[in-house]
C-alpha cells in the first residue's frame, strides 16, 4: 500500500511538472527525425535540448500564471497551486537547466542553432507581449493558437533544419501534427471551462461550447481523411505508420470530447490528452 501511494504521488508530481508533455515532445521529435523512411539518424543533443526547453517553457508559463492569479486572487487549479507552493525551488531548477541548455549548444549543428535562435526571438517577443496584457484582456484567448504554432515549429523545425530536403509526406504529417496539437489545446480549454466555470477565460468561452464542438469534430474528420491519404500515397512505410499514429492521436482526443463527464474526474482528460503524444513511441 505504501509503495502504491508513493507511486501515485510521484506520478502526480510528474504530471503537475508537465513531464508527460516533455516525454511526448521527445517521442514526437524522434519520429519526425526518422522520417521519411525510419532510417535517419537522430541527433541526441537536439532531442535533449528540445525536452529541456519544453519543460522550461511550460514551467515559466505556469509560474507566470500563478503570479497573475495570485495578484488577482483568482482560484488556482491544482497544477497552478503546485507551482505556487514550490515556485522558489522551481526557479532554481530553471536557472540550472538554462545553464545545461547553454552547454548543449556546443553539440548542436549550426543549422539548428540558427533555427533555435530565430524561434527564441519569436517566443521571447510573444512572452513579452503577453506579459504586458492584463489578466482580463480578451487577446489572451488566442494563447492556444500561438502555443500550437510554437510547439509544432519547435518539434518539427528542429529536425527539418538538419535535413537537406523535405518530402511532401513529411510536410503533410507536419500539418496533421499542427492540427492535433491545436485540437489538444482547444479540448483542454473546453474541459477547463467545464471544470472551473467561475474562473475560466479562454478561447472556449469566447467561441462557446457549441462552436468549439463543431471545430473539434471537424479537426478529427480532417486529420482522419488526410492521414488516410498519406497512408495510401506515401512511398515510405515509416511515413505511412506515422500517419496512422497521428490519426490515432486525434481519435483519442475525439473520444475525450465525446464523453467529457467520464474524463473530467481526477483530470483524466489531461493525463490521456497529454499521453496521446506518447503514441509515436509505438513506431520508434
Amino acid at each position: 500500500m505504501k509503495f502504491w501511494e508513493s507511486t501515485k504521488a510521484f506520478l502526480k508530481t510528474a504530471h503537475y511538472l508537465s513531464l508527460d508533455v516533455v516525454v511526448g515532445a521527445v517521442f514526437s521529435h524522434i519520429m519526425v527525425a526518422r522520417l521519411p523512411d525510419g532510417r535517419q539518424p537522430v541527433d541526441w543533443a537536439t532531442t535533449v535540448l528540445l525536452g529541456l526547453c519544453v519543460f522550461i517553457i511550460y514551467t515559466v508559463d505556469r509560474l507566470y500564471d500563478v503570479r497573475k492569479g495570485l495578484t488577482s486572487k483568482a482560484t488556482l487549479t491544482p497544477r497552478h497551486r503546485f507551482h505556487a507552493e514550490h515556485q522558489a525551488v522551481l526557479i532554481r531548477v530553471l536557472l540550472g537547466l538554462v545553464v545545461v541548455c547553454a552547454i548543449l549548444l556546443f553539440w548542436l549543428p549550426k543549422s539548428v542553432i540558427w533555427f533555435g535562435a530565430a524561434l527564441a526571438l519569436v517566443s521571447g517577443a510573444y512572452v513579452w507581449g503577453v506579459s504586458r496584457l492584463p489578466a482580463s484582456n480578451r487577446k489572451l484567448v488566442w494563447k492556444e493558437p500561438a502555443v500550437t504554432l510554437l510547439y509544432t515549429v519547435g518539434v518539427w523545425g528542429s529536425s527539418w533544419a538538419q535535413k537537406p530536403s523535405i518530402g511532401w509526406s513529411e510536410i503533410g504529417l507536419g500539418m496533421l501534427f499542427l492540427i492535433v496539437v491545436f485540437q489538444n489545446l482547444l479540448l483542454f480549454s473546453v474541459m477547463e471551462a467545464q471544470e472551473f466555470p467561475e474562473d475560466s477565460f479562454s478561447l472556449a468561452t469566447l467561441w462557446g461550447f457549441e462552436r468549439c464542438d463543431v471545430v473539434l469534430r471537424t479537426f478529427t474528420g480532417v486529420v482522419t481523411v488526410l492521414a488516410l491519404v498519406i497512408f495510401f500515397l506515401a512511398d515510405d512505410r515509416f511515413a505511412q505508420r506515422a500517419a496512422i499514429i497521428e490519426g490515432m492521436m486525434s481519435a483519442v482526443l475525439y473520444a475525450i470530447q465525446r464523453y467529457p463527464k467520464s474524463f473530467l474526474t481526477n483530470e483524466r482528460y489531461r493525463w490521456i490528452g497529454d499521453g496521446v503524444f506518447w503514441l509515436p513511441f509505438l513506431i520508434l
